[in-house]
């Protein structure tokens, strides 16, 4: 059983930044890919960005050039950097852990809120 912790959520005004944390206990990190998914009220919940054990990424088309997803595996801490952060980013973002690089399954964090306004 894997447990998962983010942080780093808030409210921010468009073009600012915010940096989201994810905390994993209970499990070998590093055999893990991990993933950010968002879900905004209403709409359904999607995959924003997921790095593999090898540390491969994956971005939505929509953050590219302006999200970055790293791992420390040392810190057992996934890390999703986001820039220029536009209204259509405020949702709740999720940090899911999955034994697959298509992230089916796994465990999933509470999630944490973001807000884009002005």
């Amino acid at each position: 059983q894997v447990q998962l912790v983010e942080s780093g959520g808030g409210l921010v005004q468009p073009g600012g930044s915010l940096r989201l944390s994810c905390a994993a206990s209970g499990g070998i990190f590093s055999i893990y890919a991990m993933g950010w998914y968002r879900q905004a009220p209403g709409k359904q919940r999607e995959l924003v960005a997921a790095i593999t054990s090898g540390k491969s990424t994956m971005y939505l088309d929509s953050v590219k050039g302006r999200f970055t997803i790293s791992r420390d595996n040392a810190k057992n801490t996934v890390f999703l950097q986001m820039n220029s952060l536009k209204p259509e980013d405020t949702a709740v973002y999720y940090c899911k852990a999955a034994l697959g690089a298509t992230m089916a399954g796994g465990f999933w964090g509470q999630g944490t809120q973001v807000t884009v306004s002005s």
